[in-house]
C-alpha cells in the first residue's frame, strides 16, 4: 500500500482537487489512483464539497493519465562496450571528419564574401535613415525663458483638473469649470474634502505665459504671405484647421525655404 501522503500528492496534481479534498476522498475509501480510476460518479458526489461537475472532471483527467503510465517502456540497461567494439567505432568515424574538413575548406571562401555583402547592404539603410532624419529647430531664447518654461512644466504636473461644483451630482451639470456661488455653497467657503477652485497660485510664470512648450511663440498661419512675417528665431507658424492640402504643401515648402519652423507638421 502507498503512503498517505504520496497519494495526496497524486490527487492534488489533479485540477480542481485541492490538499482538504484529496484527504477526504483518502478517508472516503479512495485511498489510491486505481481504486479512483474504478470510482463512479455517485461515489465521488458522496464525498463533501464535491458535485457532478467537478467529479466527472476528476474521472476525465484520471483517465488520460492512466494509458500514458501503461503506454511507457521500461528503459533498457545498455551493456557496457567492449574495446574492439570501440576501436572499430573509431576507425568509422575518421574518414567521415577528413571528408568533412576538407568540404569546410571549400565553403570558407565563399561565405566570408557573403558575410562582407550582406555587412554593406546593413549598413546602406542605416546610413540613408541618418541623412534623412533632422533634428527640429529650436528657438533662440535665453537661459532664464529656459528656466521658466522648466518651472511652467513642473507647474501644469501639479495642477489639479478643475471641475464644476456637484458635476457628479446630476448628469445635467456638465464638468467644464464654473465659478462656484450660492450662500450654503461649501466649495466657495473652500471648506476640506472639497475640489479645488482656479486661482493666481496656479499661474506660470509671466514672460512664458502663452509660449508652446519648445519655447517659440505660436503665429497662426493660412497662406504662403503670413509667413514672411514670422521671425524664424523666435517664431514658429501653425497653419489653420480651414487650410486646405494643396495650400498646406506650398506653406510647408515656403516654410523650408525660410527656414520655419511648424508646429502642426
Amino acid at each position: 500500500m502507498a503512503k498517505k501522503d504520496d497519494v495526496i500528492k497524486e490527487f492534488t496534481s489533479l485540477k480542481g482537487v485541492g490538499k482538504k479534498k484529496a484527504e477526504l476522498l483518502y478517508d472516503n475509501g479512495l485511498n489510491s489512483m486505481d481504486k479512483l480510476k474504478k470510482a463512479s460518479v455517485k461515489d465521488l458526489t458522496a464525498v463533501e464539497g464535491v458535485n457532478e461537475k467537478l467529479a466527472k472532471e476528476i474521472l476525465d483527467q484520471v483517465k488520460k493519465i492512466e494509458p500514458e503510465k501503461e503506454t511507457k517502456k521500461p528503459e533498457v540497461k545498455k551493456k557496457p562496450a567492449t574495446k574492439k567494439e570501440t576501436e572499430k567505432k573509431e576507425e568509422k568515424i575518421k574518414p567521415e571528419v577528413k571528408k568533412k574538413t576538407t568540404a569546410e575548406k571549400k565553403t570558407k571562401e565563399p561565405e566570408s564574401k557573403v558575410k562582407k555583402e550582406t555587412e554593406e547592404e546593413k549598413e546602406t539603410p542605416e546610413e540613408e535613415e541618418e541623412e534623412g532624419y533632422k533634428v527640429k529647430k529650436k528657438p533662440k531664447i535665453s537661459k532664464e525663458k529656459k528656466e521658466r518654461i522648466r518651472i511652467r512644466k513642473q507647474i501644469k504636473s501639479r495642477t489639479p483638473e478643475f471641475l464644476r461644483e456637484e458635476w457628479f451630482r446630476y448628469k445635467r451639470i456638465p464638468r467644464n469649470w464654473r465659478r462656484p456661488d450660492g450662500i450654503t455653497s461649501k466649495m466657495r467657503i473652500n471648506r476640506k474634502y472639497r475640489p479645488s477652485k482656479v486661482k493666481v497660485g496656479f499661474r506660470g510664470p509671466k514672460d512664458v505665459r502663452g509660449l508652446h512648450s519648445s519655447g517659440f511663440e505660436e503665429v497662426m498661419v493660412y497662406n504662403v504671405n503670413d509667413l514672411e512675417h514670422i521671425n524664424n528665431e523666435t517664431q514658429a507658424a501653425r497653419i489653420g484647421g480651414s487650410v486646405g492640402t494643396r495650400k498646406r504643401i506650398e506653406i510647408e515648402k515656403k516654410a523650408e525655404e525660410l527656414d520655419v519652423r511648424i508646429l502642426n507638421m
